[in-house]
């Protein structure tokens, strides 16, 4: 069995916790603790994140997408995949650590996406760019923690709030998407979802085609307004 290595790390945006990358061979994980955040060998329900939002506004001219969290490029390469050329995607990442991983020991793993010309990359809070940004993005996609209870940066629970949710929703166009993935189901926030005035499905995925973890996604669109 070949040996996990740590690569580096890097303290989390609150400076509380301390985010690990680690390879083991050509598999790499991204660690909290002792919970793994991501895996490069597990990477089908942020995919299916993307996949499921970009189709929501399919028929959208030159569509705007935000991410938030870059991880290790799952949900950006299969955004691109999905959109066409006349779109554009910011990608917010909190840690500019992750995004040294994504362009040195990771950049195999990402493939060349953060060289794609929709692509830009912004080292700050994606809430700031939510909340400054009214009726700008056809869709938002949030894996920046572990589901609607941050884990990771305990700023990013505003985001789940309803007024968190709200200003989402003020920041999307008629018609827009906001998509959150999660580790598992939470009641609550799906009738926060509603409460701040989304049309909500919610999605179970698996981390790897039909195998693997159990994951959610919830797909609320912006149609009511």
């Amino acid at each position: 069995m070949i040996p996990w290595v740590q690569l580096d790390s890097a303290k989390t945006g609150d400076g509380a916790q301390e985010l690990r990358l680690k390879r083991r061979g050509s598999e790499f994980s991204i660690m909290l603790g002792t919970n793994e955040l991501m895996n490069s060998r597990l990477s089908g329900s942020e995919e299916a994140l993307a996949r499921l939002s970009c189709r929501k506004i399919a028929s959208h001219r030159q569509p705007r997408v935000l991410i938030g969290g870059l991880g290790m490029g799952f949900t950006l390469r299969a955004a691109l995949a999905e959109l066409g050329g006349d779109a554009g995607i910011v990608v917010a990442e909190l840690v500019p650590a992750v995004v040294a991983w994504a362009r040195g020991p990771m950049t195999e793993v990402f493939g060349g996406c953060l060289d794609d010309s929709r692509v830009e990359v912004r080292e700050t809070d994606v809430g700031d760019l939510i909340r400054s940004q009214p009726s700008r993005w056809d869709a938002i996609l949030l894996d920046v923690d572990n589901g609607p209870e941050g884990i990771v940066h305990k700023g990013n629970d505003a985001l789940y709030s309803l007024t968190g949710l709200k200003a989402a929703r003020t920041a999307l166009k008629p018609g827009g998407v906001l998509a959150v993935w999660s580790q598992g189901p939470d009641s609550g926030f799906t009738r926060r979802l509603k409460q701040a005035g989304f049309v909500v499905e919610e999605v179970a995925t698996r981390a790897n085609g039909k195998r693997g973890a159990r994951h959610v996604i919830w797909i609320a669109t912006n149609d009511s307004r």
